[in-house]
Formats: structure tokens, C-alpha cells, sequence
């Protein structure tokens, strides 16, 4: 978390680096919650707790990630160990992030969701699961592309990959959560959401560079844990 604040500070953007397919999917994916906030009546709860899915989505690609490890980094045994923890590690931030993203922000919109049915009729009138494939993609095409394509997980090992979400998800929603409280001050304006988005991609797209970044400086070996 301490190193990925202090490489904010003095990472630049190259210009080659929004040709590629990873890239180009994180800013499509971002460029539809534009349109949902303009085109589909979204506020500013709807923004955030689909934002907030995407911690989901991230760890769901992180325990693949883990499964992959080389067994010369680590065994099966030792990947699913470390699987496990995550989930439950990982499920717990989650969890509580989500709780403070409903309860702060939202209650609202699905306060009269007495049933399940109801629940989904929100999920298709608000167009919610178009944002939320659109994120799955994104980090899909990441996956594949940058860990499995690029080798990437021939370089990772399961400590990095247990701090890896942190850091991006850390900074990305704290970043997120002040931008509600602006929003909920303005009374959640189109604008204000834009703004929002914008700031959310920059962040995003800098995460994004820094962490497949790594990949490309020298590894150290490490010693198969059975």
C-alpha cells in the first residue's frame, strides 16, 4: 500500500499504452457508466455500489491468479491454502466496504426491495448488468491477455498476489467514497457523476500500469512450498 502511493507520485503515462486491448477494454468499460449516468437515470448510489462490485470482480481474477502459480513457486496445497485465506481475508473488506457503500449512501433504492423479484426489476430498469459485464471484461481481457498471454504468472508468487487488490482497491475507493459525499452534497448532479468517473478512470488506468508494471523487472526465484 506504502509503495504504491509513493510510485503515484512520479508515474507517467505513455501514449502506446492506450493501443493495447487491456487498456482499450478499462476505458470502454469506464466509458459506459458515462452513459449510464447521462442515459439511464443512475445517482450517485447506483454509481458507487456498482463500483463497488467490481472488488468482486478483482478478487474473483485474484484467486484464479493463485491456482496458476507455477509449482515451482508454490504447490497445489500451498495455492489453495492461500486461496482460501484470500476469500475469506478479502471477503471480510468487502463485505464491510459494501456495508458502508449501502448504509451511507443508498438505502434508498432498494429500500422497498421486500423480495428477489423486486430486486432484479432494479437491476433491469436501472440497465445495472450491462456495467457489471462490462467489468468482468475488463478484467478478463487483463487476465488473459496480460497474466496468461504476457506469462505474467510465471513471475508471480502467492504473496504478491495476496497484497496485489489492496493497494488498487484501497486507493481507488477511498477516492470513491469522497466522491459520494460530494455528490450526495450536490444532490447527486449529472456532472458531479462525470467528474466522478473521470477521476475513478485516471486512478484506475494508473493502477492498472503500475501493477502489470512489476512484471516486467527482474524476479527473484523462489522456493517451492509444498
Amino acid at each position: 500500500m506504502k509503495k504504491f502511493l509513493q510510485r503515484s507520485f512520479d508515474f507517467r503515462f505513455d501514449k502506446s499504452v492506450f493501443l493495447k486491448p487491456a487498456v482499450l477494454m478499462l476505458l470502454l468499460s469506464n466509458l459506459l457508466f458515462v452513459v449510464g449516468a447521462i442515459s439511464w437515470g443512475w445517482d450517485a448510489f447506483i454509481l458507487l455500489a456498482l463500483y463497488w462490485s467490481e472488488n468482486l470482480v478483482i478478487g474473483i481474477f485474484t484467486v484464479f491468479k493463485m491456482l496458476l502459480v507455477p509449482r515451482q513457486t508454490a504447490g497445489l496445497p500451498s495455492k489453495t491454502a492461500a486461496a482460501v485465506f484470500f476469500c475469506f481475508h478479502y471477503g471480510m473488506f468487502t463485505l464491510v466496504h459494501g456495508m458502508f457503500v449501502f448504509l451511507v449512501f443508498g438505502g434508498e433504492i432498494f429500500k422497498d426491495s421486500s423480495s428477489s423479484v423486486s430486486f432484479w426489476s432494479k437491476v433491469i430498469e436501472y440497465q445495472l448488468y450491462w456495467p457489471f459485464l462490462a467489468l468482468l471484461i475488463s478484467h478478463g481481457v487483463s487476465f488473459f491477455y496480460n497474466y496468461l498471454g504476457s506469462g505474467e504468472y510465471r513471475k508471480s508468487n502467492l504473496n504478491n498476489l495476496m497484497q496485489q487488490p489492496y493497494g488498487r482497491v484501497v486507493v481507488l475507493h477511498l477516492t470513491i467514497i469522497f466522491g459520494g459525499f460530494l455528490l450526495g452534497f450536490f444532490g447527486s448532479p449529472v456532472v458531479g457523476m462525470l467528474i466522478l468517473i473521470t477521476i475513478k478512470t485516471v486512478i484506475d488506468l494508473r493502477a492498472h500500469l503500475m501493477q502489470h508494471e512489476q512484471y516486467a523487472k527482474p524476479q527473484r526465484e523462489e522456493v517451492v512450498v509444498e
